[in-house]
């Protein structure tokens, strides 16, 4: 598991692209730079690892573009110390970026065979989620609630109404809504029963499985 000077120099082009692109947040574009990305996916991918872009990682999931990576994280604006959901583990890309901000994290992956590379592989690079969980990231995980910010990496056809409950009073939800198309959509829980609710343009996910599928 090599990180060579021109994987350090390819991060640091895709971090120029992020900004062209409108990601301000500093502490997010560090992580981008830090993280060896090219590691998370597979070998015939190398290549590619620093171009912004989407790319397949096994069980008919993807990696997602950097740029939305970066999007989704800055929208969360994840403080050191903060406790945040994940849904969607994936390739542990997203799980990684959380972590060099300093977040404590809980992932929750629907794949089994991607929940056991990835329980495996990321302490390898020295990540180390609180907690990752095999199940149905439409239920969330009740046992951890209430999080700072939940982070949703696939497309979601409605809010899932747990994940809604289980957010921190001025805690976010980030989620892309929508079938074909999603919608990038932040709730930030107000009060007991009301959320406010902001749109930043459409994206497209693979879908979230729920326990059924």
């Amino acid at each position: 598991m090599k990180d060579t000077f021109t994987h350090k120099g390819m991060r640091k082009k895709l971090v120029e692209t992020l900004k062209k692109k409108g990601i301000v947040d500093v502490a997010v574009l560090d992580a981008i730079n830090t993280i060896p990305r090219h590691l998370f996916m597979d070998s015939g991918f190398v290549d590619h690892a620093y171009i912004d872009k989407a790319f397949p990682i096994g069980a008919d999931q993807t990696i997602s573009q950097p740029y939305t990576v970066a999007r989704q994280t800055e929208l969360l604006e994840v403080k050191r110390g903060d406790k945040i959901l994940e849904i969607g583990t994936g390739s542990g890309y997203q799980t990684a970026v959380l972590l060099e901000l300093g977040a404590v994290v809980f992932s929750i992956e629907r794949q089994n065979e991607l929940f056991k590379k990835t329980k495996l592989f990321l302490p390898k690079l020295g990540y180390r989620p609180k907690k990752l969980i095999f199940g149905d990231g439409y239920i969330g995980y009740k046992t951890e609630a209430p999080f700072d910010g939940i982070i949703v990496t696939a497309g979601a056809p409605f809010v899932p109404k747990p994940l809604m409950s289980q957010l921190k009073i001025g805690g976010k939800l980030i989620i892309p809504v929508g079938d074909v198309l999603q919608i990038m959509t932040v709730f930030t829980r107000t009060s007991e029963t009301e959320f406010d609710k902001e749109e930043f343009g459409e994206y497209r996910f693979v879908p979230l499985l729920g326990n059924k599928e």
